[in-house]
C-alpha cells in the first residue's frame, strides 16, 4: 500500500528497523518549544497525509522519550483519519520533573498505519452471556 505524504522539511518519516511497526515523526518548528513539567505542547511535524479510506494512522509516544525525560502524548493515542489533510500536528505532555525541550528534527513521536472496518450498532435491551460477564478493572488479579 503507498500513502501519500507531503513534507515541508523534506524528511519523510521512515522505519528504523525491519520489524518495526511505526516509523518516527520529527518536530518542524521555527524555533525551540520548551515543555515545562505538567504542561503540554502542540508540536508542528510538517507532515500531510492522504491516507486511503479504510485505514487509519495512529500517533503514538516513543517510549524512550517517555522513560528518559517523562515525555508522552496527551491523548495516549491520536487518530488521523482518511479524510484529514491538515498538518500532523503531536500534542506531548511533560510528566517529568524537569523543563524539557523540542528541537526541530527531533523524533517526538512515532506513527502506525492501522486498517480498521465501520460497523453498524444494533440497538437491543440485552446481550448474550459469557462466562466472564461484567468482570473487569483486575478481575484476575493484579
Amino acid at each position: 500500500m503507498i500513502i501519500k505524504i507531503k513534507s515541508l522539511s523534506g524528511n519523510i518519516p521512515q522505519y528504523e528497523t525491519e520489524g518495526s511497526a511505526g516509523m518516527d515523526i520529527k518536530a518542524y518548528l521555527k524555533e525551540p518549544i520548551k515543555i515545562a513539567p505538567g504542561k503540554r505542547a502542540l508540536i508542528p511535524t510538517g507532515l500531510f497525509l492522504e491516507i486511503p479510506t479504510g485505514y487509519e494512522v495512529q500517533i503514538r509516544a516513543r517510549s524512550g522519550l517517555a522513560v528518559k525525560y517523562g515525555i508522552g502524548l496527551t491523548n495516549g493515542i491520536g487518530t488521523i483519519d482518511s479524510d484529514y489533510r491538515g498538518e500532523i500536528k503531536v500534542s506531548l505532555i511533560n510528566w517529568g520533573e524537569e523543563e524539557f525541550t523540542v528541537n526541530c528534527g527531533d523524533r517526538i513521536a512515532q506513527m502506525v498505519v492501522c486498517r480498521y472496518e465501520k460497523v453498524e450498532l444494533e440497538p437491543v435491551k440485552e446481550l448474550n452471556e459469557t462466562a466472564r460477564g461484567t468482570g473487569g478493572f483486575g478481575h484476575t488479579g493484579i
